[in-house]
């Protein structure tokens, strides 16, 4: 296989973690979710904010499925993964399972590489169909497998590992809505028009402290490892994020917006949900058409080229 096309689906492989990444910041705590109207009785309107929150959170954790779109941008700092990217497919959670056609500027002027990518994720394994040029190169398989926790272990030790899967475990609107339902100073904005639909709109700020406490990707990690994780998010220079989100009038959130202010630049992700419900038919592609990543990368650092 070429050292191109295989530079192509790294590359493409970069953009998919950074997303399952910055997910993990979303994921939020259905406990704390669950004990938000406890919190919010007498309060004011932030208080009034946080029980529709949770109302929606309670539909939406029960649809456990969706088909979604969702747009990222990247700083141009960011490497690999920089520049726009657009996901479209259905997502289900509680078990979690992704199946996505993603275009990305990553891709662009990569030889080989193809103009879209399906990506499958299943028990936070994610399958990747990089076309006819790596079929050719592996014996008619299509399929790169990728294990997150296995490719962030090596990258960056048990706490990213923890944090990726965590992210893919937790990216679904229900697991957002929890987060956002514990920012502090989430608010009403009024009714808006979404999709043609009146959708009531909301927004919270959550900072790197608050965002860690919520962050169930986290659990899993030793005091010390956690510490190490929490640093190294704050010497990023990453302070918190921003989230929007919009609930229509059946209950369940069709869209939510996040910014998240980097040293490089802002990383922007936009996200819209329909069809909740939706029948979930996630499958893994067979063992016999797919190839691993981890395999591909050491065949390329040994300067293997076809």
């Amino acid at each position: 296989m070429s050292r191109s096309v295989k530079r192509a689906g790294i590359s493409l492989a970069a953009v998919a973690v950074l997303v399952a990444g910055a997910a993990a910041c979303q994921s939020g705590d259905s406990k704390k979710a669950a004990d938000a109207p406890k919190r919010a009785a007498g309060q004011s309107s932030a208080g009034d904010a946080r029980m529709a929150l949770q109302a929606a959170y309670r539909k939406t954790s029960a649809a456990k499925s969706a088909k979604v779109t969702m747009k990222m941008s990247m700083p141009s700092a960011a490497g690999a993964g920089a520049g726009d990217m657009e996901m479209t497919g259905v997502q289900s959670w509680n078990p979690a399972a992704m199946d996505f056609t993603t275009s990305a500027a990553a891709l662009k002027g990569k030889p080989g590489a193809p103009d879209k990518v399906r990506t499958v994720m299943v028990n936070n394994v994610m399958y990747m169909d990089l076309g006819a040029e790596a079929a050719r190169s592996h014996d008619g398989k299509r399929w790169m497998k990728m294990d997150l926790g296995a490719f962030a272990k090596d990258a960056g030790g048990d706490a990213m590992a923890q944090q990726l899967t965590g992210g893919a475990q937790n990216q679904d609107p229900a697991q957002q809505l929890a987060l956002l339902t514990d920012s502090p100073n989430v608010k009403h904005l009024g009714s808006e028009q979404i999709d043609g639909a009146p959708a009531e709109h909301y927004k919270g700020t959550l900072t790197l402290e608050e965002m860690v406490a919520g962050n169930q990707g986290l659990d899993g990690l030793s005091a010390q490892e956690r510490q190490k994780f929490i640093d190294g998010m704050k010497t990023s220079g990453i302070k918190g994020y921003d989230t929007e989100l919009w609930i229509n009038k059946a209950g369940y959130p069709v869209q939510m917006n996040v910014g998240i202010d980097t040293p490089q630049g802002k990383i922007s992700m936009s996200a819209h949900y329909s069809d909740y419900g939706t029948k979930n038919t996630v499958q893994a592609p067979s063992a016999g058409d797919t190839y691993d990543f981890t395999e591909m990368m050491k065949g390329l650092d040994k300067g293997d080229a076809a």
